[in-house]
């Protein structure tokens, strides 16, 4: 039976949603954790020393050890194979080590910061990063943000750090030094650090996910003709907390003037209109029509709940029941291709991606992709069908897999984390009939509940 045949609008009730709970810590023990893993890592590559690079945009790998990243600055995490950890830091960033997750000294290099700002105590960094234990001769590992996924051989000498802390490391290191790229050690999807979560982890990163989906959800509560970007995108940001993308809440075209961001622009009626929020752990997107009903569409896009919505859902349904431990991101990639076809529906991303800290870490899910999934990971459903002269439509959410122990854990450990999650897969069974493995864990509110006409407050796409 045909897609469009299987899926219809109904009247349902819209998810719960969970607005002002508390933030789970990260414990001094899943720190620590963090930094074992690295440095079985680091022995694994025979290592002598790690250089983590961060910045505001790009500070996750840092921030999986320091707990913190640097908030207008760059900044160095020097960790030698025996255990010590040396920051170096610009001005402003001094004052934060003290609070650092796993503890070690701190450097100051004025370098690091703000234009303009006192150079005092300046020192070359490559003196610096002696001092942090880079000697000659050693096998240094250098850790930015980007894999390089494209030539094995290159890979390992292509850095996406700035050229002068690559020459500084590369000085230190001496002639006789090994310089290399090792982002992958936290973030390759084959078995980078990163990818596998504990459950307090889990945990931690659901806060972020229930926000993002709770504001979402209030914000497509209140769409109405004549109200401004701005007024919708007010209700994404979330409980003052700092978001890992930027925010969309965009009516009509997008990026005029090359705009990114809510504008005075008014909603009218039969635009189509796109939401996004994202934070630690989770991001919720939608994208639809202005409209109460299929017959106001505008003329031109009149077949568009059957010709891209209903597909596009049917996928997303597909890809979830399917989810499971063990399944290979090639398995999942093939059947959004046979679902979707790419040649028709044109998504060129991952069709899912590992979250965490960050909105994108990696993603396991490629063509030929051999790579299972395991317990601990968390996926952002990510796929996004274009057709000329459309808008789109997009249920993104966050979800993970967890196996019976983790389970447990999850029950036992943080009792008001696992209701929440035990309710929304109630609501996917019992209202949306979506049929999960036991292993799917929900850590969004929203997770398969679409309303393509966005003046329709009541109806979503439910199978039949």
């Amino acid at each position: 039976m045909k897609a469009e045949h299987e899926y219809s609008l109904k009247t349902l009730p819209a998810p719960a949603t969970y607005p002002h709970i508390s933030t789970p810590v990260l414990s001094d023990e899943t720190m620590a954790s963090r930094l074992r893993h690295i440095l079985h890592a680091m022995q694994q590559h025979q290592l002598d020393s790690l250089v983590i690079y961060a910045d505001k945009e790009h500070g996750g790998n840092f921030e999986y050890l320091a707990g913190f990243i640097p908030r207008f600055e760059e900044a160095l995490l020097v960790v030698r194979a025996t255990g010590e950890l040396t920051y170096v830091m610009g001005n402003e960033s001094l004052k934060l080590v003290p609070h650092a997750r796993n503890a070690g000294r701190c450097l100051h290099a004025p370098v690091f910061s703000l234009p303009n700002q006192p150079m005092k105590h300046h020192q070359p960094l490559h003196d610096l990063l002696k001092s942090a234990g880079i000697t000659d001769a050693q096998h240094v590992g250098i850790a930015g943000w980007k894999l390089f996924r494209c030539d094995p051989v290159t890979d390992k000498t292509t850095f996406d750090v700035p050229a002068f802390i690559l020459d500084a490391v590369r000085k230190a290191a001496g002639v006789a030094g090994d310089v290399v790229n090792v982002t992958g050690l936290f973030t390759s999807p084959e078995n980078g650090a990163r990818r596998i979560n504990t459950t307090n982890e889990v945990a931690f990163y659901e806060y972020g996910a229930n926000l993002a989906s709770t504001q979402v959800l209030a914000a497509l509560d209140t769409i109405a003709p004549g109200k401004s970007e701005k007024e919708i995108g007010q209700l994404l940001a979330g409980e003052g907390q700092h978001g890992n993308v930027i925010m969309i809440a965009a009516t009509g075209e997008r990026f005029a003037h090359a705009n990114l961001y809510p504008s005075d622009k008014t909603i009218r009626h039969g635009d189509k209109f796109s939401l996004t929020a994202g934070y630690k752990g989770g991001l919720t997107s939608r994208a639809a029509y202005v409209v109460a009903a299929e017959n106001e569409l505008p003329e031109e896009v009149s077949d568009w709940l059957q010709r891209l919505a209903i597909p596009y859902y049917h996928t997303v349904v597909t890809w979830l029941e399917a989810l499971r431990i063990g399944l290979t991101g090639g398995e999942l990639y093939q059947l959004v291709e046979q679902t979707l076809p790419q040649s028709i529906y044109h998504w060129h991303l991952n069709p899912g991606h590992l979250v965490a800290d960050e909105e994108w870490l990696c993603s396991p899910v490629y063509g030929g992709s051999v790579i299972p999934f395991e317990s601990g990971m968390l996926f952002q459903i990510d796929i996004i069908p274009s057709l000329p002269g459309y808008g789109g439509s997009s249920i993104e959410d966050t979800v993970g897999l967890a196996d019976e122990s983790l389970r447990k854990e999850l029950e036992t450990q943080f009792p008001e984390v696992w209701q929440r999650m035990v309710t929304r897969k109630k609501y996917l069974t019992d209202v949306l009939s979506i049929r999960l493995s036991e292993d799917v864990i929900l850590l969004s509110n929203t997770v398969g509940y679409l309303r393509p006409f966005l003046l329709d407050k009541s109806r979503a796409l439910v199978r039949t």
